[in-house]
């Protein structure tokens, strides 16, 4: 089978919109987390979100084309425009052929989704625009940028929730492996800070009132955030003949189900994908130096993942570091796991660990070195990156640095 390495990536985040300011944030322990500015608050017991900033959209898309794009494509867009540009690879037709666009994406075009719910059932608005489907659909990303650069290989989008991209990245690894395709743009995107869907988290009871603080006795919840990130996976020996530059590795994918509840993780599943993914990829346990752990802030997950992993890893799970970079960029759902590929990947890249912020009160439940509060230099050759979904799907990402 063939090997697959990285070689373009592209951020739209809280904590930065390309990959020097993401990557600076990262290091530096800053959140992007804030008040919502985006959706009326008031009635809300939450108030804060990772928020993304200094994006303007007119100044990136023609007014033409901005007409068909909510925010979570803006940002699925513009990542994997910026992915191609920073991997250098000259799309010729043959190329172009031979590459396939896949994406995640849990919720879609909910901004429009929203905004024209609002005028039909608050305003009485009975005629909806033709462009509502197309702008709301969740394969908006995956279809505008095969078009936007011509690519006419295998292109589709997945959503399993919170493990959307992760599902997504890993089917394009496996696709490249098996010579389906050559290259893929793969990543996703959500833009899930609008009212109503706010109010459907609000009823859960999960988002925290000030702050994400995973790992940490005292965590009151999740913070929903929003963004995207693309990437370019590209086969290896293609890859060196053109002389790119090389991030890491994507090495091996693993998924499961719990098969056990909608909403409470079972640590079993979990476990089952992170074995899979290292066996995936030939990786043994003792070769992981860092995992980006799901790490919701949530009292189920933290724990739960805890016990996953410790399942996974033994005793060497002592030796491991875990962080959860949600802690400065949200929780942005099924763009979650590409977010946090890239910051998984430019740590093996860069050999830092990246950090938990806001960590303050250690819990006996989550008793790993979760990076506390600063990021860290390290030698590590392997990495894992977590996402676990409700419904019990899981998905994890097995990368391996690569020797420049």
């Amino acid at each position: 089978m063939r090997r697959v390495v990285i070689t373009g990536i592209g951020v739209i985040t809280p904590i930065g919109n390309n990959i020097a300011d993401f990557w600076r944030s990262i290091t530096d322990c800053r959140p992007g987390i804030g008040p919502i500015t985006k959706a009326d608050t008031s009635l809300l017991r939450f108030k804060n979100g990772g928020e993304v900033k200094d994006f303007n959209a007119e100044e990136l898309f023609d007014e033409k084309l901005l007409m068909w794009l909510d925010p979570f494509s803006q940002y699925g867009v513009q990542a994997a425009r910026d992915a191609i540009k920073d991997s250098g690879i000259e799309l010729t037709d043959a190329i172009k052929d031979m590459t396939g666009v896949i994406t995640g994406s849990c919720l879609g075009g909910k901004t429009t989704e929203d905004g024209l719910y609002r005028k039909l059932y608050a305003e009485g608005v009975t005629r909806q625009p033709p462009i509502a489907i197309p702008r709301a659909m969740g394969n908006a990303v995956a279809s505008q940028v095969s078009m936007e650069f011509g690519f006419t290989g295998a292109t589709f989008t997945t959503s399993t929730a919170c493990s959307s991209s992760n599902h997504a990245m890993g089917q394009a690894f496996w696709l490249i492996r098996q010579g389906t395709i050559d290259t893929a743009i793969t990543g996703g995107s959500e833009a899930p800070l609008v009212k109503g869907n706010l109010h459907a988290w609000e009823t859960m009871r999960v988002v925290s009132p000030d702050t994400c603080r995973p790992f940490s006795k005292d965590r009151t919840g999740m913070i929903l955030g929003e963004g995207g990130a693309m990437f370019v996976f590209e086969e290896l020996e293609a890859a060196k003949a053109r002389g790119a530059k090389i991030y890491a590795e994507a090495a091996g994918f693993g998924m499961s189900a719990d098969a056990h509840h909608l909403t409470m993780p079972l640590s079993a599943g979990a476990s089952k994908a992170m074995r899979l993914a290292m066996a995936d990829g030939g990786i043994a346990p003792e070769e992981v130096g860092y995992i980006n752990a799901h790490g919701t802030a949530t009292q189920a997950n933290d724990s739960n993942e805890t016990r996953a992993i410790r399942e996974t890893f033994g005793a060497y799970a002592d030796r491991l570091a875990v962080s959860s970079t949600k802690s400065m960029t949200g929780h942005s759902l099924g763009a979650a796991g590409a977010i946090e590929a890239a910051a998984t990947v430019l740590g093996l890249y860069e050999q830092v660990l990246p950090p938990t912020a806001n960590y303050s009160v250690p819990d006996p439940e989550c008793d790993l070195d979760v990076v506390p509060n600063a990021s860290r230099p390290a030698e590590f050759g392997a990495a894992l990156s977590n996402s676990f979904a409700f419904g019990g799907l899981n998905a994890v990402l097995a990368f391996r640095r690569w020797d420049r």
